[in-house]
């Protein structure tokens, strides 16, 4: 049942609690999308993270998420963006620990009350524990959905580069948003979802947005005020749209590129199709085993480089030992960003990869 105010949107009874769960590769606007969401009457469980250089319009996601997420990669041995197959068989041993699982749902429980029905959870590293936040969804009665942005791939590459460590490849870079993307749509899949193109945000924000809260059943949506709207268009504008590179400007493997641009297709066929097919879903799986299969390779091929980069780093102390003579120092690699993965030996095992595999 609705009704209406003066100078507002509709007022609609109070519907089910429901989580909406962002999830998409770093720098594809999450950001924007999380925002937009908060601005139209969504809520944003508080604090915080602070907007910055990289994001000066905000986040749109919780410090308390952030903290959690970036403990349990820790305990996981898992980067943020990483880029191995098997990086998702890690996580997940951490995301069933039932301890883990309650902490989540004390949490996201916390965060409703009798006027906030609709909360957003937002963080790129989120992807690697939804199967823990639909747990947590479950045991606190609330409706798990998800909205999952795309921008193209290398748009993220190119993104990436400017606003972060210039010490992780584009190589990596690219792994990274395969391998994340492809089990985010897998791990989503039969789910209530929807998608979102960062280029349509910000040609026209209320066609995607609008369309995503018809999908996901948001009604702070459907009843959001001439005034928080107007707020919304204030917030999107086309400047956000800063790195526009294409794959002319990528120097990657041909066998990584053309996965890369295949999970691009398949992607945007998630957004355009009137409805999901088995037959993209069938190629999206295919897509992940032909990525995990050119890992494979790739890492085999390297292996003696890995080996070797091992024997160079210095064994531990033993408590109570005696102080060896020092060593000879290697040169210092500068440490990646707190969202790129971390690799001592990412520029030489990145170099050798390209060249075995072969370039475009």
């Amino acid at each position: 049942m609705t009704s209406s105010t003066p100078d507002s949107g509709p007022v609609l009874e109070p519907g089910p609690r429901r989580a909406v769960f962002i999830v998409g590769s770093g720098r594809s606007g999450t950001s924007a999308l999380a925002c937009s969401l908060q601005t139209l009457g969504l809520h944003v469980p508080q604090p915080e993270v602070a907007p910055d250089e990289t994001n000066p319009k905000g986040f749109g996601e919780s410090q308390w998420v952030v903290d959690f997420h970036d403990r349990l990669l820790r305990k996981a041995n898992v980067g943020v963006a990483d880029g191995r197959p098997s990086a998702w068989f890690d996580t997940g041993k951490v995301a069933t620990n039932d301890r883990l699982r309650e902490e989540a749902r004390v949490w996201l429980d916390g965060q409703f009350t009798d006027e906030v029905r609709e909360v957003v959870v937002k963080d790129p590293r989120l992807a690697w524990f939804i199967g823990l936040w639909r747990s947590a969804a479950l045991r606190s009665d609330v409706e798990a959905t998800y909205a999952i942005t795309l921008r193209a791939p290398a748009e993220v590459i190119g993104s990436k580069k400017t606003y972060y460590s210039s010490q992780v490849s584009e190589v990596a870079r690219a792994a990274s948003w395969i391998n994340q993307m492809l089990h985010t749509e897998r791990a989503t899949r039969g789910s209530r979802r929807g998608f979102v193109r960062y280029a349509d945000l910000l040609e026209d924000w209320t066609v995607p947005v609008y369309r995503l809260g018809a999908t996901l059943g948001l009604d702070g949506v459907r009843s959001a005020n001439a005034r928080n709207i107007r707020r919304v268009h204030e917030l999107i504008d086309p400047d956000l749209h800063r790195v526009r590179t294409t794959w002319d400007d990528v120097d990657l493997p041909a066998p990584l590129r053309a996965i890369a641009e295949e999970t691009w297709r398949l992607m945007n066929r998630l957004v355009d199709d009137a409805e999901e097919s088995p037959e993209v879903h069938a190629a999206l799986d295919d897509a992940r085993e032909a990525y995990a299969r050119l890992y494979g390779e790739a890492e085999a091929l390297v292996t003696a480089s890995i080996q070797a980069a091992r024997r160079q780093r210095p064994p531990k102390k033993k408590a109570g030992a005696s102080t060896p003579a020092p060593a000879p120092e290697p040169a210092p690699v500068e440490a990646p960003a707190a969202d790129e993965p971390a690799d001592d030996a990412a520029p030489s095992l990145s170099s050798r990869a390209r060249g075995l595999l072969g370039r475009r």
